[in-house]
Formats: structure tokens, sequence, C-alpha cells
């Protein structure tokens, strides 16, 4: 445990702050504030990322989930953001095999949760919120090679894929058909943030530079809550916030994974999506990695879950929302390399 202290310390100490720009469109700040403790900030607003499960159905969420679920849940995940619209339905497949489960989770940027977890915990309405996850899930592998090279996890599997298309508003009235449009005058981008956001840190800013059109999105900055350009806003949560401008007529454009788009569909919103090959559309990359914290006080439940995952219960649910299944060879845990 005095282990686990120090690492958690020496990654707050070490938490970089990320220099914020100009927006225009207030109060969104450009940089997360950190807490004393160095705790990660959640976004405002987001209570739906934020659920604890009971074992009889019940779903509180917000600053009421967040505060208790590290002293009642059986289980608590913190997985990456766009599987958001996913978890009511895995987690009660979950619940149906672990009968009694009460289960917290959090799904918001990848980098954030990791910043979270080297942090010691949240800061969400001006409250700290101390604890850790048992699971942890990202987008891309480099973000549990960092909790290994801290000693926090040994092992991962891949249980996931997704791939990218471009969001606009139904109709695509401004006439968008690939990654060479985004450098059109006439088209306003909303874009993942490259500072926490999975989705732009591993995978659009290196469809973007290849097109040669990231100095032309980012305007050389690297930032969240802000606008980067006149035509260019680079978002906190991106899967809530693109759909969002789009509807609002504030922006034109935007990246989303597939599964994203569906889901906005799903909730009437007047959004259609310009598909991507695959060089762009990242499909035969982008995989989901998972693995439990060695700090797991509940790690029995955390294996169960992990097990889970593999099984056709939690591939099925997850494939109920346009999610590919991952293979029976990637679902099997190893260690990380």
């Amino acid at each position: 445990m005095q282990r686990l202290v120090s690492m958690l310390i020496g990654g707050a100490l070490a938490a970089t702050v990320v220099a914020g720009c100009a927006t225009k469109e207030p109060p969104a700040p450009a940089t997360a504030p950190k807490a004393a403790a160095g705790f990660a900030t959640v976004p405002p607003n987001k209570d739906n990322d934020l659920k604890l499960y009971y074992a009889d159905g019940r779903i509180i969420k917000g600053a009421d989930a967040l505060g208790r679920m590290q002293a009642e849940a059986d289980l608590i995940l913190w997985l990456a953001g766009n599987q958001f619209f996913a978890m009511d339905d895995v987690v009660k497949a979950f619940q149906k095999q672990s009968p009694g489960t009460k289960v917290g989770l959090i799904t918001l940027p990848p980098g954030l949760l990791l910043n979270a977890i080297e942090g010691g915990g949240w800061v969400y309405g001006g409250r700290q919120y101390p604890g850790l996850p048992d699971v942890y899930a990202s987008v891309n592998l480099d973000h549990l090679k960092r909790l290994k090279k801290a000693g926090l996890m040994d092992t991962y599997a891949i249980y996931l894929h997704n791939e990218m298309e471009l969001m606009v508003a139904v109709g695509n009235p401004k006439g968008i058909k690939g990654i060479k449009d985004l450098a059109r005058p006439d088209v306003r981008t909303s874009m993942p943030n490259p500072v926490n956001e999975g989705i732009m840190q591993f995978y659009g800013k290196k469809v973007l530079q290849r097109h040669g059109l990231w100095e032309h999105i980012s305007g050389g900055k690297e930032c969240f809550s802000c606008q980067t350009t006149p035509n260019n806003w680079f978002t906190a949560v991106h899967h809530r916030e693109t759909p969002e401008r789009i509807l609002a007529g504030k922006s034109d454009a935007g990246f989303v994974w597939v599964t994203e788009t569906m889901e906005a569909k799903r909730d009437g919103a007047k959004i259609d999506s310009v598909k991507l090959p695959p060089e762009d559309s990242l499909r035969n990359e982008v995989s989901y990695a998972t693995g439990a914290l060695t700090s797991s006080p509940r790690k029995a439940a955390a294996q169960r879950y992990l097990a889970f995952l593999a099984s056709p219960a939690a591939q099925d649910a997850y494939a109920g929302f346009g999610f590919v299944k991952a293979s029976p060879d990637e679902l099997r845990l190893r260690p990380i390399p």
C-alpha cells in the first residue's frame, strides 16, 4: 500500500498542465483545473457518465453515484467514454451472470481516466472523490503500458473494435465527401481534443497529419474546450458535444466512432455520417484494451468481469450497439508488453 501511495503521489506531481487557448464560447475552460491532491476533474454536467448500478435494478447517477461507489460497489469500472450508450445492457448482462453485484461505472475520455488513476481520484462540482477503479479500459494499449510502468497493471485483453467516420447534419448539407473537405473554408469542425480523447490522440491526429491537415485543424494548439481556429472547436467529451454542436448549427462535421453516430440516430438526432475508406477510418487498427489494476481491493470481481467480457453474452451486448466483436485469441488475457 505504501508503494501504491508513493506511485500515485508521484503521478500527481508529474501531471502535465496543458496550455490553454482563447475560446469563443464561455465558460468552457481550455485546461482542466487540478485539485491540490492532483485529482483529475470531471467536466461539468457529466452526470450520465457517472453511474452506480444496484443489484435490484436501481441506477443512480452523477455526484451521488461518484460519492457512493467506492464504499458500496462490488466492482468499479473506468472505461473509455464512447461505450457509455452500451453499458446499461453490458452491466445488466454481467449482473445476470454475477447476481447481487453492485457495479460502479465512469465513462470518460481514456486519457482523463488515466490521469485520475495516477492522481488518485476525481473532483466534480467542487468536491473531491478519492479512489481507483478495479478495471480500466482504453482505445489504445499505450495507456495500459503506462500503468504497467507504474506497477499498476500486469495483464490485458483486446475485447472490442470500432472505426471512425465523419458526423454531419442530416442530408449532409455541405456535401462533405471525405477528409480533404475538412480544409474547405465553409466547413466548421467539431473535433475530439488531442489532450485526453483517445480517438484523436491515437487515431484522428494521425489521419489528419497524413492528409496534411493537422495544423489547419489544430492551429498549432493542443487543448480542450477551445476554439483553435475560426473553423475548429476541440471538445472535452466529443461523443456528447459534437452531435449537440451539429444540431445547434455551430459545426458541420467531426470525427466520431461509427457506434456514436448509431447511438445519436437512435436518440432521434437529425444527423448523418460520411463513411471513410479503411485507411482513414482505421477500422483495421482500432482496438479496445482492458485490464484489472493490481491495486484493486476487489480482485475476484475484477477477474469475473474480465472473464465475462470474453463470453458471448458480453460480446453480443456490445455488438447490439455496433461494436465489432474481438476474436477468441484477442480475448485471452496476456502480459502487457
